[in-house]
């Protein structure tokens, strides 16, 4: 007699009971197990009632490396890919975006594309459960619009202007249709920390990942080791961002070939000390991003804190001085403002 073929939700039944079933008796999934679940998610062959249950049970358990690195394995595989000329520096922040703080990154990102370090951003919509600000209003609100680029034209924005923004909802529609599970569970599901660790880029890169609590660093290391991230930096950064701190010491660690080496970096020593900017409107922080694009304003200090810690821990300047001097030369010699005027005739001639 032939032993009947279960159904999909019978399959994904199985692991809601290896990672569901209590703190004594649960067990963890195997790399390919959990591949093949966040593929049954994003493909709809789990009912929504299955992906709340699996969410909301493997945030309480935790997720292992091994499980992240099969997650990270499907999106890899689903997930848009982008290619590159040079080594690419790639962000890993929430995509639910900010709410207290005001963003650096995207002013980071411009001069550092001024430098010459092409620069992958992701992030999506407004997205629960922050409901933050996202990177693409960010940069809306600086005059340059990336909604509705084709795959083709990120590639050309990166290889051509050193600029490229992964929006969820155009590039990667399949894991959007999570949000709506998301917002119904109000706390963030192992796949908030899937978002953090995943890069659409192939080809030489540094990945650039932020975290909160302490833990979850570890995990980062051994989870991108396992996927095969030999080049990585974890940052313990503004709202688990990469954005890095002006009012304290910044917790960072570079990992090469699965080795970490601690780096705690302190604003003080380099005369960059200043109070957080906190997060008002977008108004608001246009303006303060239009003034610190031209070495004024409030977050001038941060650009130049964040720009220049990461041209020297991307090997683009010897010594963290000499990053921090590149990055003040090049906000007030104007080239940062200028890659975002270029960037802003590029999308205007609709290439």
């Amino acid at each position: 007699m032939a032993t009947a073929v279960p159904s999909n939700r019978e399959r994904f039944k199985t692991f809601l009971c290896k990672i569901g079933s209590g703190e004594h008796t649960s067990s963890s999934l195997s790399r390919e197990e959990a591949r093949e679940a966040m593929e049954m998610m994003l493909t709809g062959q789990a009912s929504s009632a299955q992906i709340g249950a699996f969410l909301i049970a493997h945030r309480l358990r935790r997720p292992e490396p091994q499980e992240l690195a099969g997650m990270l394995d499907l999106y890899h595989q689903l997930g848009p890919s982008l290619g590159s000329v040079k080594r690419t520096i790639c962000f890993g922040m929430p995509f639910d975006g900010r709410t207290r703080t005001a963003p650096i990154y995207p002013l980071t990102a411009l001069v550092l594309a001024a430098a010459e370090l092409p620069v992958m951003l992701q992030g999506g919509g407004r997205m629960p459960v922050k409901y933050g600000v996202t990177t693409m209003e960010l940069f809306t609100g600086l005059g340059l619009g990336l909604a509705g680029l084709s795959l083709g034209q990120l590639e050309q924005g990166l290889n051509q202007h050193g600029l490229a923004l992964m929006h969820q909802p155009d590039h990667f529609p399949l894991a959007d249709r999570l949000n709506e599970v998301r917002a119904d569970l109000g706390k963030r599901p192992p796949v908030a920390s899937l978002e953090l660790l995943w890069t659409a880029h192939r080809g030489p890169h540094l990945l650039v990942s932020g975290f909160v609590h302490p833990p979850t660093e570890a995990r980062t290391w051994k989870t991108l080791n396992l996927a095969g991230e030999a080049d990585l930096i974890t940052v313990k950064g503004l709202e688990g961002s990469t954005d890095l701190p002006t009012s304290r010491a910044c917790v960072t660690a570079q990992v090469k070939d699965g080795l970490a080496e601690r780096r705690i970096i302190h604003p003080r020593d380099q005369n960059c000390y200043a109070p957080e900017v906190p997060w008002m409107d977008l108004e608001v922080w246009s303006r303060q991003a239009m003034e610190a694009l031209g070495g004024d304003g409030p977050l001038v200090k941060s650009v130049i804190w964040n720009a220049g810690s990461y041209l020297w821990m991307a090997d683009l300047q010897p010594t963290h001085e000499a990053g921090l001097e590149k990055a003040r030369q090049l906000l007030f010699s104007g080239a940062a403002r200028s890659k975002l005027t270029q960037l802003i005739e590029w999308r205007r001639n609709g290439s």
